[in-house]
């Protein structure tokens, strides 16, 4: 838990100030630059002017090969949150835009800007802001993208972004500590534009809305705080204090630590505890953006060490060639054995392999040291485990674990200890007397740890790209397949058409087997019908025959008509019994929808219809001939009349001339007795063979 505003401010207030751990006190050197005043430097004929001199990303160029551009004209925009643009440092003509190397330890190109001067200087129209309050929060932040100012104090942080921050913030503090040897550019810059620099403390306390600001300087550097302090009398909200000079007290956690005694979280950020920080170069330079409208196209570089002739400070413009800046210094060649020229501090610079690069942002000091004006680097020794760095590193890390982890390659290991909590101050390897390069170790392992990091995000993002492509050609696959499908369907129903067709001909032989047995089925209806009819008549003619059988032999007339219509009657009789005989068979065999789902069945109940009709007319045949016998003794007493009556049956009309009127008579009468008899029976054994089945 980290302490409490109110006593962060009450301590500060009575000047007790934190510490953090480690560190080292190595001799300053800041008197060969310090002494004299801000010079300006002539414009090189040529400047090199690099797309990317922030930590981010690259602008879009807005110029080619051959466009004339003025002092202060975009040559990028910033196209995305962490782009911030370059501009032109004087005006001239755009002669070449290729690869060339940069100020970076590696050594590498990068795209750059190739712009020679025209000697003119002709600055490009600017847009001065003389009420920043008026403008909108974010107006002004756009305003600071545009200039394409980032942190000026080493990282080259966008400064637009830490100006937008969103979390609230309890202190702004001022880094003006400039803790590393050799280098005043800082120290210069406050002594003489005090009031620059608080304009832009102003700016971004407009914009953060801060409970406290603190202004932070080493006090080694008496001039710069008596000149800032002055400044500050009409701004009580800033509170100037002066810490212990101890190397690397600029480092942002480490004086983060001295003046709040907060720790900034591992993997965490300033803004996580309510602390944002800003350069003294940085506020000069957001001052000049919105008051004066300029963007950034100069800083101020320190150019010291005992093998220049003119040591000190100059208001350099970005893009100009060290070997210029150099030889404007007076390059003394002959105080060195070999060229040596390091941009940056003894402590966390680098030494430039070609003289060409140019002066980026982040540059604050080039130095030329003598042969002997630095401890020679000797040949380096093993490590004896003495823990000397260990006790210097002030984040507190192992730097012998580092350092064997990082040497064999054991990248995994050297994580697990932290590596990229390292500030890379190189207090570890001041110290060594092993004279390990220990922070060389250290930038190496990172920088393929980082490629490793940049490796596996491109694999990742190739397989993304894979997956995309498989899934969108597996995609493509289904709907070839189902356009195919849907193609073949149609085929197949085109196909079908003809084969439905003969399906639908083959079917209509069954629906008129249907029709047929429904027609079969009312004729048998129809056929009862008249046989009932039939019988009605039969019966009425028999009792009207019975009724006029006494009267037969008185008229014979009568006799004939009633012979004929026995023969009418016989008729019909017969008829009617022949379409019983035929309604009955097939009435057992009619396929109906019900029916056709037992076809198994079907013949068994055909047979046994078929054996029930025989029967049925087997009796109606048997019963008609005991009725004709019962009634033949009762239809005539007389037995001559007997025999001519059998005879009569046995034998045809025609063969029986000499038949009397008489015999005709009762012959007729006993057969529509019969008949009728013979009829009742056969309908009585029709409906109990019906009711069987």
């Amino acid at each position: 838990m980290f302490p409490e505003f109110e006593d962060v401010v009450s301590r500060l207030d009575k000047g007790q100030l934190a510490t953090f751990p480690g560190g080292v006190h190595p001799q300053d050197h800041k008197a060969l630059s310090n002494q004299t005043q801000i010079a300006d430097l002539p414009l090189a004929n040529e400047f090199v002017i690099p797309v990317r001199q922030h930590i981010g990303t690259d602008g879009a160029l807005l110029v080619r090969v051959g466009d004339k551009v003025m002092k202060g004209q975009p040559l990028t925009q910033s196209n995305q949150p962490f782009s911030v643009p370059v501009h032109a440092p004087t005006s001239g003509v755009v002669t070449d835009i290729t690869q060339h190397v940069t100020a970076h330890p590696s050594g590498l190109n990068e795209l750059c800007v190739v712009l020679k001067a025209d000697g003119q200087d002709i600055w490009a129209p600017l847009s001065p802001c003389d009420d920043y309050t008026a403008l909108d929060k974010t107006a002004l932040i756009e305003k600071l993208c545009d200039a394409g100012i980032s942190g000026m104090g080493g990282a080259g942080f966008p400064t637009h972004i830490k100006a937008s921050a969103n979390n609230e913030v309890e202190f702004l503090i001022i880094n003006g500590a400039e803790c590393e040897p050799y280098i005043t550019s800082d120290d210069r810059l406050m002594r003489e534009h005090a009031e620059s620099i608080l304009t832009g403390i102003d700016i971004l306390s407009y914009l953060l809305k801060p409970k406290c600001v603190v202004f932070a300087i080493e006090d080694n550097k008496p001039e710069a705080l008596d000149a800032i302090r002055k400044q500050v009398v009409s701004r009580p909200h800033v509170r100037v204090v002066s810490i212990e000079t101890k190397y690397p007290a600029g480092g942002e956690k480490q004086l983060i630590q001295v003046v709040t005694g907060r720790e900034v979280p591992r993997k965490g950020l300033p803004l996580d505890i309510g602390v944002t920080m800003f350069n003294v170069g940085t506020c000069h330079a957001i001052n000049d953006a919105i008051s004066f409208g300029k963007p950034l196209i100069e800083r101020i570089v320190t150019v010291t060490g005992k093998a220049v002739k003119r040591p000190g400070n100059y208001r350099t413009r970005l893009g100009t060639p060290v070997n210029h800046l150099l030889s404007q210094a007076g390059y003394l060649a002959d105080k060195q054995k070999t060229p040596q020229v390091i941009m940056g501090g003894p402590m966390m610079g680098f030494t430039l392999n070609d003289a060409a690069v140019p002066v980026v942002k982040i540059t604050n000091c080039l130095l030329v040291p003598e042969t002997h004006e630095l401890t020679q680097g000797e040949d380096e020794r093993a490590c004896i485990r003495c823990s000397a760095c260990a006790d210097a590193c002030p984040a507190t890390l192992l730097p012998q674990q580092l350092y064997w982890h990082s040497k064999a390659r054991e990248y995994d290991k050297a994580q697990e200890y932290n590596l990229f909590d390292c500030i890379e101050c190189g207090a570890c390897a001041y110290v060594c007397p092993s004279e390990i390069p220990l922070v060389h170790y250290y930038r190496k392992a990172k920088a393929d740890v980082r490629l490793e990091l940049d490796e596996k995000a491109k694999s990742e993002k190739a397989k993304e790209r894979f997956e995309a492509r498989k899934a969108r050609l597996e995609q493509e696959k289904a709907e070839r397949e189902e356009k195919h499908r849907k193609a073949k369907e149609a085929r197949l129903a085109a196909a079908e058409k003809p084969a439905r067709k003969a399906a639908d001909a083959t079917a209509d032989p069954a629906k008129d087997k249907v029709a047929a047995a429904l027609a079969r089925a009312k004729a048998r209806k129809a056929a009862q019908a008249a046989q009932a009819t039939g019988e009605k008549a039969s019966a009425e003619n028999a009792e009207a025959t019975t009724a006029d059988a006494p009267q037969a032999t008185e008229k014979p007339a009568g006799n004939k008509k009633a012979a004929v219509a026995a023969a009418i009657a016989r008729a019909k009789a017969k008829k009617a019994a022949q379409n019983a005989e035929t309604a009955e068979t097939p009435s057992d065999q009619v396929v109906t929808p019900a029916d056709s789902p037992a076809p198994a069945t079907a013949p068994a109940n055909d047979r046994k219809a078929a054996v029930a009709a025989a029967v049925a007319r087997a009796k109606a045949k048997k019963a008609a001939r005991e009725a004709e016998q019962q009634s033949a003794p009762q239809s005539d007493s007389s037995a001559p009349a007997t025999k001519p009556v059998e005879e009569s049956e046995q034998a045809p009309a025609p063969e029986s001339p000499d038949v009397s009127a008489e015999d005709s008579a009762a012959e007729a009468k006993k057969k529509r007795i019969a008949a009728a008899v013979a009829k009742a029976k056969a309908k009585k054994a029709q409906k109990e063979n019906e009711n069987k089945a």
